[in-house]
């Protein structure tokens, strides 16, 4: 039983590893703001929680279970509404996505006096 702990968990962890992996070559080559938020928010929470997943079954049913559950709670929640606040802040001063033309962006609103 120990041994299908152990390779389930170095799964876990491989899988975590590529997928955080994937995203700093994300990082480092896609061309824009916007793709490279997408890139990291998703592939850096999915390989996090796979992590913390491996963590888990290597502790055993304990308060540190507990605890690493808590922190899985945490990022799945604070991870992907941090990187939507960021691309709404972005999108609310004025960047554009690479290679969209101007008429296809959503038009700023104006104040009517």
């Amino acid at each position: 039983m120990e041994l299908i702990i152990d390779l389930a968990s170095w799964a876990f962890i491989l899988s975590g590893v590529f997928f955080i992996f994937t995203g700093t070559l994300g990082m480092l080559r896609l061309p824009d703001f916007y793709t490279r938020l997408h890139a990291a928010g998703i592939t850096d929470t999915l390989g996090t929680e796979l992590l913390l997943i491996a963590m888990m079954l290597q502790a055993g049913w304990s308060i540190v279970t507990v605890k690493l559950l808590m922190i899985s709670l945490f990022i799945f929640f604070t991870s992907p509404t941090a990187t939507h606040a960021l691309a709404n802040a972005a999108n609310a001063v004025g960047l554009r996505p690479f290679g969209v033309p101007e008429a296809d962006l959503r038009p700023k609103k104006t104040e009517d006096a």
